[in-house]
Order: C-alpha cells, then sequence, then structure tokens
C-alpha cells in the first residue's frame, strides 16, 4: 500500500509538476524518497532552502505552471520564508512543502519546532496542516488549485509521521485545475470608462505586469487616445517593445517623460499595475483597470475602479471612443521624452571603451546586445536593476525576472536555476551583483551539480552601491558597504564552472561571446566602478532628500542604452515645431 508521502508525490506528478526543489533531511525524508521512487519528477537539490523558493518561482513564471519547493521541519522550512515572500508578491504559482516535527510532540516545545502553518500565512494565500491521511487529496488539490487560480504561493505542513503513513483512498487522485477566465467589466462600467475617457483631451497610459498578454491591445487604446505609453519596471517587458508611443519608466528608477506626463495629463489610466510609489502619482484624476479588485485605489484616489482583464476590458471600450486627431500633447510628450535621453548619454558614451574600471552602463550595455534574441534575465536587485531597466533591450520574446515587488537581495542566481530548469533549451543570463551573489554563493555548486548552463554576469564594484547612495542622500557617511575586492572567477573554477575575469571594458564583448557559447555554466567576473554612482553636482542633497529621488539622480547620470534609438525612432513621424 502506498505511503502518504507517495501519494502526495504521485498526484503532484499527475498535476504536471517536474521537479521539486529543496534540502534533503529529517521529516522531509519520506517525501524525498517518494520522488526517488517516482518517474517523471526529480529531487533538485540546493545549498540553502531560500535558493529553493526563489528558483520554484522563476519556475513559474517561465513555465505558466505550479512549482514546488519543500523544506525540513524547523530552520529547513524557515528558510524557504524570504523566496517565497518574493513568490507571492510576484503571483508566480508556488506549492510549498513544510515538513514538520512528529505530530504527537507538536506544542511541547520540542526539538526544532515551530509553527509553519502559522508562520507562513503572510506570505501565501493558503497554509494548512495535514494531520492525517485522509486529508492529503483534497488539501492538496485545494492548495494546488489556490496557488493557480489566485497567483501565488500555497503551503502544506506535513508531520514526518504523517508521510510515513498509509495512504487512503486511490495512490494517484485525479488532478483537474482549471486555469482562471478573463474577468470582464459590466456594460455600465464599460459606458463609464468610454465617457470619462472621451471627456478627457490629455491621457496617459501606465502599464504594469498585467498587460502581459494585452500589449496590441494597449497600442490599440493609445492609438485611440493619442496618448503617451509609461510603465513601470514590471510592466517593461511586455509594453515598452514595438511602442510608438513610449515615454519610459516611472518609479524609483524612473527615466525619460514619463513622470512629467503623468503629472501634465487630465487623465492618468492604470493598467494592470500595483504600482507601489504613491509619490509618483498625481494623486488624482485616476483610472485604475485590474484583474485583481483589492489592488483598486490602494495607491492612489481614483475617479473610476474597473475590475476586469486588461486586454478584455480594452476591446470592449474600444468601439464606444470618439475619434481624435489632436496630437499636440502626445507629439510633446515624445519630443521631451527624447530630449531628456539625449541629455543623459553623454554621461557614458565618451571614451569609455577605454576607462577602468570598466564602467557598468557600458558592460551592462554590452551584454545587452551579445544576448540572446530570447534570453531570460534574472537581475539582483540594487544596481542590477537600474542595468535591467536601462539598458535590456525587450522584444516580446526575452523574459526579465526580479524580486520587482519584494526587493531581496540574492534572488538573480536562484532565479536563474529555476528558469533553466524550465526551459533548458533557453539561454538564461543572471545579472548578479557582487552583494547578492555573495549571499547564496554556495549555490554555484548547484549550477555544476545539475550542470545547468546558466550565465552569471558579476558586477563586482566591491560595494553595496545603492546602499552606499542611501546613506549618501541621507546625509549619512558611507559605513558596512564597501569589502575587499573577491575573485568570483577564482571561486566558481572551484566549483567546476567555467570563469573568467575582465578587468578592462575592451575584453567584455569577448569574454560574454565566449561565455554564452560555452555548453555549461559559466560565469563572467566584471571589475566595475565603484564610484559610478556619483551623484551629479549640480542637484543638491535637499533636492533629492531620500532613496526614490537618490535612485532617479543615480540613473540620470548614467545611460539608457538602446531606448534614445527608440525614442529618436518614435520621433520620425512627430511634426517638427
Amino acid at each position: 500500500m502506498a505511503t502518504v508521502a507517495e501519494q502526495l508525490v504521485q498526484s503532484l506528478r499527475q498535476a504536471g509538476v517536474r521537479r521539486i526543489y529543496g534540502v534533503v533531511g529529517d521529516s522531509l525524508n519520506p517525501i524525498v524518497d517518494a520522488i526517488r521512487r517516482t518517474d517523471g519528477i526529480e529531487w533538485v537539490h540546493v545549498r540553502h532552502e531560500e535558493t529553493a523558493a526563489f528558483a520554484a518561482a522563476a519556475e513559474a513564471q517561465v513555465s505558466g505552471r505550479l512549482a514546488v519547493c519543500a523544506g525540513s521541519c524547523g530552520p529547513g522550512n524557515l528558510h524557504l520564508i524570504n523566496g517565497l515572500f518574493d513568490a507571492h508578491r510576484s503571483g508566480a504559482p508556488v506549492l510549498a512543502i513544510a515538513s514538520h516535527i512528529p505530530s504527537e510532540e507538536i506544542g511541547t516545545g520540542y526539538f526544532q519546532e515551530t509553527h509553519p502553518d502559522r508562520l507562513f500565512l503572510e506570505c501565501s494565500h493558503f497554509s494548512e496542516m495535514i494531520s492525517q491521511p485522509t486529508q492529503v487529496p483534497r488539501l492538496l488539490h485545494i492548495a494546488m488549485q489556490t496557488a493557480l487560480g489566485r497567483g501565488g504561493v500555497s503551503v502544506l505542513t506535513i508531520p514526518g509521521d504523517v508521510s510515513e503513513q498509509n495512504a487512503v483512498g486511490p495512490t494517484v487522485v485525479p488532478v483537474r485545475l482549471a486555469a482562471p477566465s478573463p474577468a470582464v467589466p459590466t456594460s455600465d462600467t464599460i459606458a463609464e470608462l468610454a465617457r470619462l475617457l472621451d471627456d478627457s483631451e490629455r491621457v496617459v497610459l501606465f502599464a504594469g505586469a498585467g498587460c502581459r498578454a494585452a500589449h496590441d491591445e494597449v497600442m490599440q487604446l493609445a492609438e485611440a487616445l493619442l496618448a503617451p505609453v509609461g510603465h513601470s519596471l514590471g510592466g517593461k517587458e511586455w509594453i515598452q517593445y514595438d511602442n510608438p508611443y513610449d515615454v519610459g519608466m516611472s518609479g524609483l528608477l524612473g527615466y525619460g517623460a514619463c513622470y512629467d506626463a503623468m503629472q501634465a495629463a487630465d487623465r492618468i489610466v492604470l493598467l494592470g499595475t500595483d504600482f507601489p510609489y504613491d509619490k509618483f502619482l498625481p494623486q488624482g484624476r485616476t483610472i485604475q483597470i485590474d484583474i485583481e479588485p483589492s489592488r483598486l485605489g490602494r495607491h492612489t484616489p481614483l475617479d473610476l475602479a474597473v475590475h476586469g482583464d486588461v486586454g478584455a476590458t480594452i476591446r470592449a471600450v474600444l468601439p464606444l471612443l470618439r475619434t481624435r486627431s489632436d496630437r499636440s500633447f502626445l507629439d510633446r510628450m515624445l519630443r521631451e521624452h527624447a530630449r531628456k535621453l539625449e541629455k543623459v548619454v553623454d554621461a557614458y558614451t565618451t571614451d569609455i571603451e577605454h576607462r577602468t574600471p570598466i564602467h557598468p552602463e557600458y558592460a551592462a550595455a554590452v551584454l545587452d546586445e551579445v544576448a540572446a534574441d530570447d534570453a531570460v534575465f534574472t537581475v539582483d536587485t540594487g544596481m542590477g536593476n537600474v542595468w535591467a531597466a536601462r539598458y535590456l533591450t525587450p522584444n516580446g520574446r526575452r523574459r526579465v525576472i526580479g524580486s520587482f515587488r519584494h526587493g531581496s537581495m540574492a534572488n538573480a542566481m536562484p532565479h536563474a536555476i529555476g528558469a533553466q530548469s524550465a526551459a533548458p533549451g533557453r539561454q538564461v543570463v543572471s545579472i548578479s551583483g557582487d552583494g547578492g551573489l555573495a549571499m547564496l554563493l554556495g549555490d554555484l555548486v548547484t549550477l555544476s551539480t545539475y550542470e545547468l548552463p546558466v550565465k552569471v554576469v558579476v558586477f563586482n564594484n566591491a560595494s553595496l552601491g545603492m546602499v552606499k547612495l542611501e546613506m549618501l542622500v541621507d546625509g549619512y557617511p558611507d559605513f558596512g558597504t564597501d569589502h575587499p575586492v573577491v575573485d568570483f572567477a577564482a571561486i566558481a573554477s572551484g566549483c567546476g564552472i567555467h570563469a573568467v575575469r575582465v578587468d578592462k571594458p575592451t575584453d567584455i564583448r569577448r569574454a560574454l561571446t565566449a561565455a554564452f557559447a560555452y555548453p555549461g555554466p559559466a560565469l563572467v567576473d566584471l571589475r566595475t566602478d565603484p564610484n559610478a554612482l556619483s551623484i551629479p553636482p549640480k542637484i543638491t542633497a535637499a533636492q533629492v532628500r531620500g532613496f526614490a529621488l537618490a535612485a532617479g539622480r543615480t540613473v540620470l547620470d548614467g545611460g539608457v542604452g538602446k531606448m534614445l534609438e527608440l525614442a529618436r525612432t518614435n520621433l520620425r513621424n512627430v511634426p517638427r515645431p
């Protein structure tokens, strides 16, 4: 007769799960052994459970399917929590299996006792404990359906002794998981949306990750309204390409004319974005469209809250909109966008190929050119986000995954493990900071063990650059941000990974090209300038008080990659004044 562990694993396999990430041990052993004996599902042995959760999050985002991670009792599953917060905030369908101490010992202060079913409540839609075998089929189904249906994390806590008990009922329980259907607003809501848009002369669309499947619809709406289109960092990969209405990005890493356009507009439409930085929003004149009703209006007052799928909502409202011919606002914002990008581009182009230490802006621009057209980029929080926002050119096939909502360090390489596992034939590039890579450094061994062909590109400036900048603009001397230079290439080589150290900018292209052509895992250690975060002297500290404006100052002193080229292209059809 099958055990609970076997029933659990075979049911996961039948639901389409192909791997489970985790670290083996004690109360988790029955489940790991069941995986060993089950065809079609594998155990991916990472070196830290936080990596397991990050990897599952990225697998779910790349594949669109449920991904699974696991941790043993006490410290084992506690290590999952940071990666699970990231997965949950990213809307990634992840199931976490938290094994537990012997059931008869729960509540006694037993060795390694925690209460996982309570601990994970804040970073999950569903968190329950299985206390007897009869619960397994139904709770497992609810957990999986909730993760997929609501987008986020479910947690099942299972005491080790329960995992060893005999299953009740059939070994494999038929799984019928349903994907959510697009939500369409009511006809009254669509009519009101059309009325507000028709009554507005200067409309700006601001797009987020919720526009993933609605690029064409957003472009059609922009054409109908003659509206500039801005985006959040999460919306960049879905909305910036093939976009003649692009005015850049707003937020902590914002650039171009997006912020100005939103301030000058008499109507802002938030499309599939839970944009959290209320100081960058006008706090009025706003319509928000989102598939998740709890997000509506939580960061800015709304004139109209529309619960609906972005694509379906736009398709419904387009036939009701009046025809427009006045392009003056759109053309003015496109000119302003190009002007702003022209103004800053010289900061990273003058003799940059011969300056040492390497300017990270130049390295990021070369990386964008060398990487594959369908590459998956995973980016570390901090300056990694800056380089992704400025230099990675979206085209509708590339993916950019990061801890954009949770803001965790150390996510890039663990995310790359999951992305590469989900897409073994696709190029996966981890844009790692030296601080982030060092935090979960042990999982270089995971890349080597499984021969995952991830390419780790380390921007190694021996500093926590973004933290240093935060301190400086708040009037604090930077302290605790710098450390001795680490030879990550040597460490990677010791782990059995092809690695090279690059000190000269003229060597970057050759090193990246060779690494990307290498059939296994590879690491390129770029020694970048720790002073690349210098603040332009013409802006006073008082004017940029706080992290948000500090980040804006930083990126405006750098470059903007190929976005200037895009802006110039969009200006070709704009009449000159």
